[in-house]
């Protein structure tokens, strides 16, 4: 049962990870690889917008991508984005990233590779991972201006789109502790989470919404160690 408090908790985290950047004209586009198709959606409308000039999708499999996008989320994504219209010389693909630290190195080489100047990047990830890509962004790529976006929807959207409200709720609560114990790992800045964030973050594991957090060997929930 989902109670009221946890509705309103999930709520908190999912305004936090949230940005609440305004899309802007950047030098690239990076669509990050996942099972949300809705980032190559949101890639091909900025593109048409004349927000960026190039597209770059990366991402290879996992195991929750591994049957739907056999050829690798990246190719998928550029597929998707082709047909929406998106000329395929716009796109550039990266199909070997498994995580979000790969996918900003391997498409910076790439990038590099190509020749490519890039000043800004036009981030695009799924709603709730907005926080996470843009704080592993800029520690890995500092040099650049980062602007993070993605699908303009709802909480109850996206719960509608996955059609399973707790794993939601449970993936809300996995970008959280990253974001608490990634940067002492070095994966990506520190950014201070508000009072009422890591109270809400708390209840809801303490309410058993925990399915997507990291453990140690034994079993126990990482934390901070500061």
């Amino acid at each position: 049962m989902i109670s009221t408090q946890d509705w309103a908790d999930t709520q908190r985290l999912w305004d936090y990870h949230q940005m609440g950047h305004t899309p802007r004209p950047c030098s690239v586009a990076i669509g990050l690889g996942s099972h949300d198709l809705g980032v190559a959606d949101t890639a091909a409308d900025l593109y048409r917008r004349g927000m960026a000039p190039l597209l770059v999708f990366t991402g290879a499999t996992s195991p929750t991508t591994r049957e739907r996008m056999p050829r690798g989320e990246a190719v998928h994504y550029q597929e998707r984005a082709i047909e929406l219209g998106v000329p395929a010389s716009a796109v550039l693909v990266e199909p070997r990233a498994r995580n979000t630290g790969e996918n900003i190195r391997f498409s910076r080489v790439l990038l590099n590779e190509a020749g490519i100047t890039v000043s800004s990047v036009l981030l695009i990830s799924k709603p709730y991972e907005e926080r996470r890509s843009y704080a592993t962004a800029r520690k890995l790529w500092p040099d650049v201006e980062i602007v993070s976006a993605s699908s303009p929807m709802t909480l109850q959207d996206y719960v509608d789109s996955i059609g399973d409200a707790r794993l939601v709720i449970d993936m809300l609560v996995g970008a959280l502790q990253r974001l608490l114990i990634y940067p002492e790992q070095g994966f990506m800045i520190s950014q201070k989470a508000p009072a009422e964030v890591i109270a809400s973050y708390e209840r809801l594991c303490r309410g058993g919404f925990t399915s997507r957090l990291l453990r140690n060997d034994g079993g126990q929930i990482l934390t901070r160690t500061s």
